[in-house]
């Protein structure tokens, strides 16, 4: 099983950026797909972005359209390791954050049913 661990969150200004990690413990990612999903209060838990594994030891990221262009998700597998990347953040990028993982899959989907490991979530707050 795989033990994931969100951090990073904090309170911010529009404008500014802001790196949250996903830590891994116990079993290592493998090839699984994973995704930072978000959730505002009264909102769907929506999908952010899914990094998917391609041929090889590669991978690649889908992005939702709201972060395109803003946000960058990656992963340093030697270290177990997810990151979202935000900048240029925005009042409506206010949510918990939530990594997430899919031990089934290595193309990540945006349904939250098709992930088997959560962390906890961390809070990001953007203040204009």
């Amino acid at each position: 099983q795989v033990q994931l661990v969100e951090s990073g969150g904090a309170s911010v200004q529009a404008g500014g950026s802001l790196r949250l990690s996903c830590a891994a413990s116990g079993r290592t990612f493998n090839n699984y797909a994973m995704a930072w999903f978000r959730q505002a209060p009264g909102k769907e838990r929506e999908i952010v972005v899914g990094i998917s594994w391609g041929g090889g030891r590669t991978y690649y990221a889908d992005y939702a359209d709201s972060v395109k262009g803003r946000f960058t998700g990656f992963r340093d597998n030697a270290k177990n390791t997810m990151y979202l990347q935000m900048n240029s953040l925005k009042s409506e990028d206010t949510a918990v954050y939530y990594c997430a993982a899919d031990s089934r899959r290595t193309v990540a989907t945006s349904t939250r049913e098709s992930y088997d490991y959560w962390g906890q979530g961390t809070q990001v707050t953007v203040s204009s």
